[in-house]
């Protein structure tokens, strides 16, 4: 058994409420978001806003009435300022990049996909192998990429040698975008990107870079990036404070990002 995957004999709990069923095996990736999704129910109910009659589901999946229970608790529960103007230019300023408007990149990537009951530590071995072959092979064999992605790829792209052709932001996961976006590097990225499909090698083939548009026609956007980092830091700390004083068992909340809080 490895910490990224979950056999059949092997029920994680938070206070003693199950997170899977005995014979599911399951991602550690989902098993914490179900943990960090069950703390915050229980805390709905503990704070009064979510009936006592609601139970947790096997399949991890809450009720309307606990989300917006939950809804209401985060309300409740969490600080999030309004972004000072200030603060605002600042992060303008370190990430002008990031506010282009008309960047694409032409791309093409090596997909593993990260399924339930998947061993995460030997696909990541796989996928760094194949990262370090074709990185070999960058700008003297792109046939090597093609093949790779032909022969290992879990994306439909494979069949085209990865292609994925242009791609501007709102193509792409958040996740993805990052690590595409508001960048200067073209050829095989020296890393693999992680994103909620799985990993991925990718190689930036072109970039067409845009231009950065004026701090006045983007000033709300760059408040609502700044809103949604501090709510992420302070759900972060609230979920870290709920498992502090919770019964957690089975499963490693202090590990990667969850889907819960992208």
């Amino acid at each position: 058994m490895t910490i990224d995957t979950m056999t059949a004999h092997r029920v994680a709990r938070i206070n003693g409420v199950a997170l899977n069923a005995a014979d599911e095996a399951v991602s550690a990736e989902v098993l914490r978001q179900r943990a960090c999704t069950e703390l915050l129910r229980q805390a709905a109910h503990a704070a009064g806003l979510l009936d006592a009659s609601d139970t947790a589901s096997a399949d991890g999946v809450i009720s309307e009435a606990a989300t917006h229970a939950i809804d209401a608790l985060l309300e409740r529960s969490l600080s999030v300022p309004e972004p000072s103007p200030e603060a605002c230019r600042r992060h303008y300023s370190a990430h002008r990049r990031t506010y282009r408007t008309g960047e694409r990149v032409r791309v093409r990537h090596i997909l593993f996909a990260v399924t339930p009951g998947v061993d995460v530590a030997a696909l990541r071995q796989r996928a760094e192998r194949v990262l370090l072959d074709v990185r070999c092979h960058d700008g003297r064999g792109a046939e090597a990429f093609a093949e790779a992605a032909r022969n290992g790829s879990n994306c439909p792209s494979g069949e085209q040698g990865g292609e994925l052709g242009w791609l501007i932001r709102a193509d792409c996961a958040p996740e993805f975008a990052r690590e595409l976006f508001g960048r200067i590097e073209v050829g095989v990225l020296p890393r693999l990107v992680h994103s909620r499909f799985g990993l991925h090698v990718v190689e930036v083939l072109e970039r067409e870079s845009g231009a950065v548009q004026p701090f006045a026609s983007v000033q709300g956007a760059v408040a609502m990036a700044l809103r949604q980092h501090t709510f992420v830091t302070a759900l972060r700390q609230y979920l870290s404070l709920l498992a502090g004083e919770a019964a957690v068992e089975g499963v490693e909340l202090g590990s990667s990002d969850t889907p819960l809080l992208q």
